[in-house]
Protein backbone atom coordinates (compact mmCIF):
# COMPACT_ATOMS: atom_id res chain seq x y z
CA UNK A 1 0.00 0.00 0.00
CA UNK A 2 1.26 3.44 -0.93
CA UNK A 3 0.54 6.58 1.09
CA UNK A 4 -0.34 9.40 -1.28
CA UNK A 5 -1.21 13.08 -0.92
CA UNK A 6 -3.66 14.57 -3.40
CA UNK A 7 -4.49 18.23 -3.84
CA UNK A 8 -8.11 18.94 -4.80
CA UNK A 9 -9.15 22.37 -6.01
CA UNK A 10 -12.11 24.09 -7.65
CA UNK A 11 -12.87 27.65 -8.72
CA UNK A 12 -15.99 27.10 -10.79
CA UNK A 13 -19.58 26.52 -9.71
CA UNK A 14 -20.18 24.79 -6.37
CA UNK A 15 -16.51 24.70 -5.39
CA UNK A 16 -16.96 22.77 -2.15
CA UNK A 17 -19.47 20.46 -3.79
CA UNK A 18 -17.03 19.54 -6.55
CA UNK A 19 -14.28 18.79 -4.02
CA UNK A 20 -16.67 16.65 -1.99
CA UNK A 21 -17.85 14.80 -5.11
CA UNK A 22 -14.28 14.18 -6.25
CA UNK A 23 -13.27 12.92 -2.81
CA UNK A 24 -16.33 10.68 -2.71
CA UNK A 25 -15.52 9.22 -6.12
CA UNK A 26 -11.90 8.69 -5.11
CA UNK A 27 -12.92 7.00 -1.86
CA UNK A 28 -15.35 4.74 -3.72
CA UNK A 29 -12.68 3.70 -6.23
CA UNK A 30 -11.27 0.22 -6.01
CA UNK A 31 -7.81 0.28 -4.45
CA UNK A 32 -8.18 3.70 -2.79
CA UNK A 33 -8.98 4.45 0.87
CA UNK A 34 -9.11 7.96 2.28
CA UNK A 35 -7.15 8.19 5.53
CA UNK A 36 -7.78 11.84 6.41
CA UNK A 37 -8.35 15.27 4.94
CA UNK A 38 -7.24 18.82 5.55
CA UNK A 39 -9.65 21.66 6.15
CA UNK A 40 -10.99 23.63 3.19
CA UNK A 41 -8.99 26.71 2.24
CA UNK A 42 -10.00 29.59 0.01
CA UNK A 43 -7.01 30.52 -2.09
CA UNK A 44 -5.92 33.16 -4.52
CA UNK A 45 -5.48 31.84 -8.08
CA UNK A 46 -1.87 30.79 -8.78
CA UNK A 47 -0.27 31.00 -12.21
CA UNK A 48 -3.43 32.13 -13.99
CA UNK A 49 -5.60 35.16 -14.61
CA UNK A 50 -8.94 34.58 -12.90
CA UNK A 51 -11.26 36.63 -10.74
CA UNK A 52 -12.59 33.53 -8.99
CA UNK A 53 -10.69 32.22 -5.99
CA UNK A 54 -10.25 28.50 -5.42
CA UNK A 55 -11.32 26.25 -2.63
CA UNK A 56 -8.58 23.69 -1.96
CA UNK A 57 -8.05 20.70 0.31
CA UNK A 58 -5.50 17.90 0.57
CA UNK A 59 -6.41 14.23 0.94
CA UNK A 60 -4.17 11.61 2.47
CA UNK A 61 -5.00 8.26 0.89
CA UNK A 62 -3.63 4.77 0.81
CA UNK A 63 -3.77 2.93 -2.46
CA UNK A 64 -2.81 -0.25 -4.21
CA UNK A 65 -2.91 1.58 -7.55
CA UNK A 66 0.35 2.32 -9.34
CA UNK A 67 1.14 6.02 -9.83
CA UNK A 68 0.08 5.79 -13.51
CA UNK A 69 -3.19 4.04 -12.65
CA UNK A 70 -3.89 6.58 -9.91
CA UNK A 71 -3.27 9.39 -12.40
CA UNK A 72 -5.73 7.78 -14.84
CA UNK A 73 -8.34 7.51 -12.06
CA UNK A 74 -7.84 11.20 -11.15
CA UNK A 75 -8.17 12.27 -14.80
CA UNK A 76 -11.31 10.14 -15.20
CA UNK A 77 -12.91 11.80 -12.14
CA UNK A 78 -11.92 15.28 -13.37
CA UNK A 79 -13.55 14.49 -16.72
CA UNK A 80 -16.64 13.04 -15.03
CA UNK A 81 -17.04 16.29 -13.04
CA UNK A 82 -16.78 18.48 -16.14
CA UNK A 83 -13.14 19.57 -16.06
CA UNK A 84 -12.18 21.43 -19.25
CA UNK A 85 -8.58 21.94 -20.35
CA UNK A 86 -7.00 24.56 -22.57
CA UNK A 87 -3.80 24.20 -24.61
CA UNK A 88 -3.10 27.84 -23.66
CA UNK A 89 -2.57 27.05 -19.96
CA UNK A 90 -4.54 27.24 -16.74
CA UNK A 91 -8.22 28.14 -16.91
CA UNK A 92 -11.09 28.09 -14.41
CA UNK A 93 -12.06 24.52 -13.53
CA UNK A 94 -14.74 22.53 -11.76
CA UNK A 95 -12.11 20.24 -10.24
CA UNK A 96 -8.38 19.75 -10.32
CA UNK A 97 -6.75 16.70 -8.72
CA UNK A 98 -2.97 16.69 -8.43
CA UNK A 99 -0.77 13.92 -7.06
CA UNK A 100 1.61 15.76 -4.73
CA UNK A 101 3.51 12.84 -3.19
CA UNK A 102 3.37 9.08 -3.72
CA UNK A 103 5.23 7.59 -0.75
CA UNK A 104 8.67 9.16 -1.16
CA UNK A 105 8.89 8.01 -4.76
CA UNK A 106 10.51 10.11 -7.47
CA UNK A 107 8.86 9.75 -10.87
CA UNK A 108 9.71 11.82 -13.93
CA UNK A 109 7.70 10.61 -16.91
CA UNK A 110 6.32 12.55 -19.85
CA UNK A 111 2.83 12.66 -18.31
CA UNK A 112 3.57 12.33 -14.57
CA UNK A 113 6.05 14.07 -12.29
CA UNK A 114 6.11 13.12 -8.59
CA UNK A 115 6.69 14.93 -6.31
CA UNK A 116 4.51 17.47 -8.08
CA UNK A 117 6.85 19.95 -9.75
CA UNK A 118 5.20 23.00 -8.15
CA UNK A 119 4.31 21.64 -4.68
CA UNK A 120 7.10 23.62 -3.00
CA UNK A 121 6.07 26.90 -4.66
CA UNK A 122 2.35 26.91 -3.87
CA UNK A 123 0.97 28.04 -0.53
CA UNK A 124 -2.36 26.46 -1.49
CA UNK A 125 -0.72 23.02 -1.34
CA UNK A 126 1.74 23.66 1.48
CA UNK A 127 -0.76 25.12 3.97
CA UNK A 128 -3.07 22.05 3.90
CA UNK A 129 0.00 19.78 3.97
CA UNK A 130 1.18 21.63 7.11
CA UNK A 131 -1.99 20.37 8.79
CA UNK A 132 -1.36 16.77 7.84
CA UNK A 133 2.40 16.20 7.54
CA UNK A 134 4.45 19.23 8.67
CA UNK A 135 7.59 17.12 9.18
CA UNK A 136 7.39 15.15 5.92
CA UNK A 137 10.59 15.63 3.94
CA UNK A 138 10.35 16.40 0.23
CA UNK A 139 12.31 13.54 -1.37
CA UNK A 140 14.15 15.78 -3.85
CA UNK A 141 14.58 19.04 -1.96
CA UNK A 142 15.28 17.38 1.42
CA UNK A 143 13.28 20.01 3.29
CA UNK A 144 10.21 19.48 5.44
CA UNK A 145 6.81 20.87 4.51
CA UNK A 146 7.30 23.44 7.28
CA UNK A 147 10.66 24.51 5.86
CA UNK A 148 9.24 24.71 2.33
CA UNK A 149 6.38 26.86 3.58
CA UNK A 150 8.79 29.13 5.46
CA UNK A 151 10.87 29.48 2.26
CA UNK A 152 7.98 30.90 0.19
CA UNK A 153 9.03 34.35 -0.99
CA UNK A 154 5.73 35.78 -2.19
CA UNK A 155 2.96 33.31 -1.27
CA UNK A 156 -0.52 33.67 -2.66
CA UNK A 157 -3.23 34.36 -0.09
CA UNK A 158 -4.68 31.32 1.66
CA UNK A 159 -7.55 31.55 4.16
CA UNK A 160 -9.23 28.87 6.21
CA UNK A 161 -12.62 28.47 4.52
CA UNK A 162 -14.48 26.68 7.25
CA UNK A 163 -14.21 23.64 9.42
CA UNK A 164 -12.55 20.36 8.53
CA UNK A 165 -13.61 19.09 5.14
CA UNK A 166 -16.77 16.99 5.23
CA UNK A 167 -15.71 14.31 2.81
Amino acid sequence: MAIVYLSLGSNSGDRIGYIQQAAGLLGASEGISIIRTSAFYETEPWGMESQTWFVNAVLEIKTTLSPQNLLQQCLRIENQLGRKRSPKGYIDRTIDIDILFYNKDIINNENLIIPHKFVHLRAFTLVPLLELIPNFEHPLLHKTITELHNDLENPEMVFLYGTRAEI
